[in-house]
């Protein structure tokens, strides 16, 4: 025996159903700060953070990308 039942219901009604919190504040916090970093261009020291956060590296890997991001920009060391 097989029985299908079919809700037909929006996201709002389903999340306030199963009692989940609403998290629209947080996901439209979210998008505006994406939105911020998308519009004033990738820096190197937030490419240095997403590099740190997507996997262990260690520092003589982040000193590398230093070096390469700043050969790019025209820094030199000193």
């Amino acid at each position: 025996m097989k029985v299908t039942v079919d809700v037909d219901c929006t996201p709002e009604e389903a999340r306030r159903f199963l009692g989940l919190p609403d998290l629209s504040p947080v996901h439209e916090a979210y998008v505006e700060k994406m939105k911020a970093a998308v519009s004033d261009g990738p820096n190197p020291e937030m490419l240095s953070d997403m590099m740190k956060a997507w996997g262990p590296m260690s520092e003589a890997g982040l000193g590398m990308w230093r070096q390469m991001f700043d050969q790019l920009s025209g820094k030199t060391q000193s």
